[in-house]
């Protein structure tokens, strides 16, 4: 979200209270499972070592997740900051039962 929504939608006074903020535009990317994925793990432990970033979702986790499991990272995100926990596991954890994935056809 846009500083300026989360002051519209109440969840911020006003903007003097973000102390930084940066926007980087992408065009749209999509789970893409060949080439170095393999590495993947590498990448998120990197990025679970920045504190104030939460991969959520099927774009911010490089996953074929459905909306429902979009949604359940980005709750489990919001209960982490709520609460002060650091480890981030829980958010990677989501949509990791085999039941729910798709299964080749032979």
């Amino acid at each position: 979200m846009a500083i300026g929504e989360l002051v519209h939608i109440g969840i911020l006074e006003d903007e003097t209270h973000v102390k930084d903020s940066t926007i980087v535009r992408e065009k749209k990317a999509y789970p893409a499972y060949h080439g170095s994925y393999r590495r993947l793990k590498e990448v998120t432990d990197w990025l679970d070592r920045i504190p104030n970033l939460y991969c959520i979702g099927r774009n911010g986790q490089h996953r074929y997740n459905n909306m429902d499991h979009s949604m359940l990272t980005a709750m489990e995100a919001v209960g982490h900051i709520r609460d002060g926990k650091t480890d981030k596991q829980d958010i990677w954890n989501i949509n990791t039962e085999q039941e729910y994935h798709e299964r080749k056809k032979h």
